[in-house]
């Protein structure tokens, strides 16, 4: 077939306001239609209608529980949740809860037939019907992507969130003939054997796997999976960086540190809940901030997930505010952002990068900014290991604020040997992209010549085509 008429998927966990993975598609996007530009693209998601606004491409639900705001519309019934309030469930009234409530062995005896007899027996019809729909709809591709960086994982929602929509997905794929595809994508933690199951099956399925780093391809051969694998480091690595985000150079005035906090342990969202150390850890960055600003140095909190981090935003910034006096109130910024380039251009105008998060250190990266890391995730401190910088990087339950300031003297000590790091790491890492991205979607006619980072008007192109 020829590669003009190619019809591309591309499935990732995205749509909860991780600009990490948002950046992963759009460089995807951006990497094939450079070689495939007439290629057809379209997006597997959890909230389609934030895939279609930020990516100009069709869009459909991955699964029936989608994030976002509720059901989405005009997605061929993909995207409606089949588990609204009050459907598939016995309705009761307000005198029977009561008495019910004095006899709580039979009040657990009739939860329980409720869901025996009545809501699963609807969730298996409402996934079988998802899943005609959906291998309907993938019998028109050719080819599905899973790009997303940590994919393979069962922390979140256990084996029936993650493990499952790739399995399915994949086992789909195989049966409507399309070529299958595991892009440079993480693993980890994978603990309950129905997880490792999915995956693994998964995986057999492929055509082509690479993970992002070795530890990910190590964890997945340890689980049984035998098949043949390549280690080639993240998608966003090959990201087109408009020109304005080194607008910073030469900027005088007091250096800014750009501080982004994580909701590490928050049991308001954070899959292991631990009140006290949320709170530690954001009364340590604090100090580590009031310390700073001690030393001249001006602050700007920020995040690469603008939902899942908002809060820890908020607390990190009052925590401060109770550290410092009136006088340096001025002096911590909140970096409001909501799209992967804003969010660059706020990082062009720092000077240093604290950081938890992975794409956290990766956005840096490409900026070349000197990185000070705080590892929550054996993956971040893999990939600051990998850069040359795992003397910058503190374990996220263990750092005090003292060590992390001195970590951080050390850094600025060090600043333009770091940069030189940065810049031949990042260097080699977009050459080892190119070259997969062109063995996988080899160019019908002689190389054509990249196009102007700086045109941003050829880049939505790109994206609605």
């Amino acid at each position: 077939m020829d590669t003009a008429t190619k019809r591309i998927g591309l499935l990732d966990h995205v749509g909860g306001g991780n600009l990490g993975d948002d950046a992963t598609q759009t460089a995807v996007i951006q990497n094939i239609k450079t070689r495939w530009p007439h290629a057809q693209i379209a997006g597997f998601s959890m909230n389609p209608s934030d895939t279609r606004k930020r990516h100009g491409i069709p869009s459909y639900a991955i699964r029936r529980r989608t994030w976002g705001f509720g059901p989405i519309a005009g997605d061929a019934g993909l995207g409606a949740d089949a588990s609204e309030p009050g459907k598939g469930t016995v309705s009761t009234g307000p005198k029977l809860r009561s008495a019910l409530r004095k006899h709580p062995f039979l009040l657990g005896v009739l939860r329980l037939v409720n869901l025996v007899a009545i809501r699963a027996p609807r969730g298996v019809v409402a996934e079988l019907v998802f899943l005609f729909k959906s291998f309907r709809i993938l019998r028109s591709f050719d080819l599905l992507v899973i790009s997303g960086g940590g994919q393979l994982l069962d922390s979140w929602g256990g084996p029936w969130a993650f493990p499952y929509t790739i399995w399915k997905w994949i086992f789909l794929a195989k049966m409507a003939r399309l070529r299958r595809v595991f892009l440079n994508v993480g693993a980890g933690p994978l603990k309950h054997p129905l997880s490792i199951f999915f995956v693994r099956r998964a995986l057999r399925f492929a055509d082509y796997i690479s993970f992002r780093d070795e530890k990910s391809q190590t964890l997945i051969q340890q689980i049984g999976f035998s098949g043949n694998s390549k280690v080639v480091t993240d998608n966003v690595y090959c990201l087109e960086i408009p020109r304005y985000a080194f607008s910073s150079l030469g900027r005088a005035g007091n250096s800014i540190v750009g501080i982004s906090p994580m909701a590490y342990c928050d049991p308001r969202v954070y899959w292991k809940k631990d009140q006290r150390l949320y709170d530690c850890f954001i009364r340590k960055l604090a100090v580590f901030g009031s310390a700073l600003i001690g030393s001249g140095y001006r602050i700007a909190l920020f995040t690469s997930d603008i939902n899942f981090d908002r809060q820890a935003i908020e607390d990190l910034e009052n925590a401060l505010a109770a550290e410092i006096d009136v006088a340096h109130k001025s002096w911590v910024a909140v970096e409001r952002v909501d799209t992967t380039e804003t969010l660059l251009s706020k990082m062009s105008l720092m000077d240093y990068v604290v950081t938890c998060r992975f794409h956290g250190v990766v956005f840096a990266h490409l900026l070349n900014k000197p990185i000070l890391a705080l590892s929550h995730h054996s993956k971040v401190a893999t990939l600051m290991n990998d850069i040359g910088l795992s003397q910058y990087c503190v374990d996220m339950d263990s750092f005090e604020a003292d060590s992390l300031l001195s970590t951080f003297r050390l850094l600025v000590a060090n600043c333009e040997s770091i940069k030189g790091r940065l810049a031949v790491a990042l260097a080699r890492y977009r050459g080892e992209l190119a070259s997969q991205f062109d063995d996988l979607f080899p160019r019908a006619t002689p190389a054509m010549p990249c196009r102007d980072s700086q045109s941003d008007e050829k880049l939505e192109g790109a994206g609605r085509a």
